[in-house]
C-alpha cells in the first residue's frame, strides 16, 4: 500500500494540463453498451477507476483496448449481461452500466455498487426511472435484475432529498435513447458530465435535447451507431490544482481549464482572495487556460455546496484546507452529502480548528498548519490532506493514498512538476509510522 511523503512549505509554479474528467468518462464508457458499431473515446484519463469500468465492460462483452490517451470500445460478444460484484464494488459509478445494458440487450443484472464510504446514497431513484420506462426490476442476492422486451418513453421525475441524481439521470437518459416514443426527464441533474455524455449520445445518433437544464428530452430511436467523441477536462481536478496553487501563494498556469463549469468555485475562490484569470478572455470557456495566484492574506468566506451549477461537494474537502489558512472563521455546509467529512479529524491532527455540527463546520483560521502522519478516507478527502501538507510546516506522510489513484493521474508527478515535493512510498518503508485516533473532543465532532 502506497504512502504520500510531502514536504511541506515550498512554493508551486509552472504549468499543468487538466485531465480528462473521470466522471465524465465513466458513463461514457458505459454508453458504449447501446451502441452497434465501435466507440472511440478521447482525452480518458488513465485512472484506476477507468481501468475497473474498462474490466466491467469486458466481463459483459466489450473489448476496450486503450492507445495513449484514447479508447476504442466494442461490443464482441451481447449476450453477456451480469456485472458481478467483485467489480461493481470497487466504485458506485459501476450502476451506469445498468440503463444501456438493459435498453440494448432486455436484460441486465448489476450487483449493488459500493464506492466511497461517505454516507448512503441509494439507487431507487435509478430503479423507480428505469421502471417508469416498462422495465421489471427486482432484487435478487444482493443483484439488481431488470428485464423489458422494449422500454416505452415516459415522464420520469428524478428529484431527490439532496438534489437530483447524476448517475440516475445519465442511466434514465441513456436508457430512453432506444425507447419507443419520448421520454421527458423533470428534475434532471445540471451537471457538466450530463451534458457530455448527452454530446456523446447525439453523435452516436440519438435525439436529445435540453441537457444542462433541469428537463431534458429523448425522442427514443431504433438503434444507436458509432462515434469518436473527446472527453471534457475535470472540473474537480481544475478546481483542486487551483486550490492547491492558491495554498502556497503560488503562480500557477492551467491548461484546458473548464472555467464555464466552475463558475461557483471561482466565485467563493475570489472572495477569498484567489485570482483565477483567462489568459485568452477570447478562448473557449470550456477549456481555456488561467492563471491562479492569491493574495498574500486570504480571507475567510461561507460555503454551501449544491447541486451544479452550485459549489460542487467534490470541493468540499480541499476548499477546507484552504480556510485553515484564512484570517477569520469560515463556515462550510454540506448539503449534499451531510456526512462527507472524513478529512475533519485529520486536518485537526494537522493543527486545523475545526468545529462540527451536523452538516455544518466552522473553520476558525490563521494557524499555520504543521505536518503529521494522516490517514486518507476517500477521494476528495485524500486530495484535500495532500493540500494541507504543500501549505503545513515540516513533513507529512499521507496514508492510503490509493483512494487519490481513483480520480487523479500520477499527482504527485503532476505538482512535483510545478515545484511541490512529493514521494510516493511503500507503507512498508516507513517502518511502524502510525496514525493514532483523534479524539472527538479534539475533532470539535458533535
Amino acid at each position: 500500500m502506497h504512502t504520500f511523503r510531502i514536504q511541506g512549505g515550498r512554493r508551486l509554479a509552472g504549468r499543468l494540463r487538466v485531465d480528462g474528467s473521470k466522471n465524465a468518462a465513466l458513463p461514457l464508457m458505459a454508453a458504449s453498451l447501446l451502441a452497434d458499431e465501435p466507440v472511440h473515446l478521447r482525452n480518458v484519463p488513465d485512472l484506476s477507476d477507468v481501468r475497473n469500468m474498462g474490466g466491467l465492460l469486458g466481463e459483459l462483452g466489450m473489448q476496450v483496448d486503450r492507445h495513449g490517451d484514447r479508447l476504442d470500445l466494442k461490443c464482441v460478444d451481447p449476450d453477456r449481461s451480469h456485472a458481478r460484484y467483485e467489480i461493481v464494488r470497487t466504485m458506485r459509478a459501476s450502476i451506469c452500466v445498468l440503463g444501456p445494458m438493459l435498453a440494448r440487450r432486455r436484460r441486465a443484472v448489476v450487483a449493488m455498487p459500493g464506492g466511497c464510504a461517505f454516507g448512503a446514497r441509494p439507487v431507487d431513484l435509478h430503479l423507480r426511472g428505469l421502471e417508469a420506462l416498462g422495465a421489471r426490476i427486482r432484487l435478487e442476492g444482493g443483484d439488481i435484475i431488470a428485464t423489458a422486451s422494449r422500454l416505452r418513453g415516459a415522464t420520469v421525475f428524478l428529484g431527490g432529498p439532496f438534489g437530483s441524481t447524476v448517475l440516475g439521470t445519465a442511466n434514465v437518459m441513456s436508457a430512453a435513447c432506444l425507447a419507443e416514443g419520448t421520454t421527458i426527464i423533470e428534475s434532471a441533474a445540471c451537471e457538466p458530465e450530463i451534458v457530455d455524455l448527452a454530446r456523446l449520445l447525439n453523435s452516436m445518433g440519438a435525439r436529445i435535447t435540453g441537457a444542462g437544464g433541469p428537463r431534458i428530452r429523448i425522442e427514443g430511436v431504433e438503434q444507436l451507431g458509432g462515434a469518436d467523441h473527446a472527453v471534457i477536462p475535470d472540473r474537480i481536478v481544475a478546481g483542486t490544482y487551483a486550490i492547491a496553487a492558491a495554498m502556497t501563494n503560488g503562480d500557477v498556469e492551467l491548461e484546458d481549464f473548464p472555467y464555464d463549469a466552475l463558475l461557483a468555485t471561482i466565485d467563493r475562490l475570489q472572495q477569498v482572495g484567489v485570482r483565477i484569470d483567462p489568459l485568452d478572455p477570447t478562448a473557449d470557456p470550456t477549456r481555456c487556460a488561467v492563471r491562479v495566484s492569491s493574495e498574500r492574506n486570504l480571507r475567510p468566506t461561507v460555503v454551501t455546496t449544491q447541486p451544479h451549477p452550485g459549489f460542487p461537494t467534490d470541493l468540499q474537502a480541499q476548499f477546507m484546507a484552504l480556510l485553515c489558512l484564512a484570517r477569520g472563521n469560515s463556515v462550510i455546509t454540506e448539503k449534499i452529502y451531510p456526512e462527507r467529512f472524513m478529512h475533519v479529524a485529520e486536518l485537526t491532527r494537522m493543527g486545523a480548528s475545526l468545529f462540527r455540527q451536523g452538516s455544518v463546520v466552522v473553520v476558525a483560521g490563521g494557524p499555520a498548519l504543521i505536518g503529521a502522519p494522516v490517514m486518507a478516507g476517500d477521494l476528495r478527502a485524500s486530495a484535500s490532506l495532500v493540500l494541507a501538507g504543500l501549505a503545513a510546516e515540516g513533513e507529512t506522510i499521507v496514508h492510503r493514498v490509493y483512494h487519490l489513484d481513483r480520480g487523479y493521474h500520477q499527482m504527485e508527478v503532476a505538482l512535483n512538476s510545478i515545484g511541490a515535493s512529493i514521494e510516493r512510498v511503500d507503507e512498508k518503508e516507513l517502518g511502524s509510522t502510525a496514525v493514532p485516533p483523534v479524539p472527538a473532543e479534539l475533532a470539535g465532532s458533535a
